[in-house]
């Protein structure tokens, strides 16, 4: 096996991802932005959760708010519900682990208020319970997907917005999220403090 050849692929595949997904997603993130934009303008907040490498996303999207993404700017409303170690482990072992965003949600989402669930199969189903919830709550759901959408795409109401990757494999879909979700803080940025 030539190392040098395979990291070179991994490059490529990555690329053609990113340009597989241009035609299929540019229209759902600038939807999806404009959603945020309204929900933030209204003095709600973003509630964000996913699995794995989906969980580290829906942290980092939540760190670009809070913080800030490229330029100085008042810190926005956004909770990763992926972070609370004592929270998540106590829901798992007393309910379940299928219960772990859908109960935060219960208790934290508000109407009007957006969740941005973020899943490569769409088939997670604490992400699933977590979208009923949020439907319960009265809030929007971003769902970030990949594949066929999966029971993701089965679950989203008219009002939803599904940007769904057009790949199959996990590294390709989360590369294409990351870059997703860095358009939809850029959209945020400069529809709320204005352009660079």
């Amino acid at each position: 096996m030539n190392i040098s050849n395979k990291i070179k692929g991994h490059f490529n595949d990555s690329i053609k991802a990113k340009q597989d997904s241009i035609d299929v997603i540019v229209d759902p993130i600038i939807c999806a932005g404009e959603m945020m934009v309204s929900c933030l303008v209204n003095g709600n907040k973003i509630l964000s959760c996913g699995n794995g490498g989906s969980a580290g996303d829906a942290q980092h999207f939540s760190s670009e708010l809070l913080n800030r993404f490229e330029r100085e700017r008042p810190s926005l409303p956004a909770i990763a519900l992926t972070t609370d170690s004592s929270t998540i482990t106590s829901i798992a072992n007393d309910y379940s682990y299928r219960e772990v965003f859908s109960k935060q949600i219960k208790a934290l989402g508000q109407a009007g208020d957006v969740l941005l669930a973020i899943s490569t199969s769409g088939n997670s189903n604490n992400v699933v319970d977590a979208i009923h919830a949020a439907h319960q709550r009265q809030m929007k759901v971003i769902a970030l997907t990949g594949r066929s959408g999966g029971e993701i795409a089965s679950q989203l109401d008219s009002q939803d917005i599904e940007i769904r990757v057009p790949a199959e494999k996990t590294a390709r879909i989360q590369e294409v999220h990351l870059l997703t979700i860095h358009c939809l803080c850029d959209l945020i940025d400069n529809k709320l403090f204005g352009d660079l």
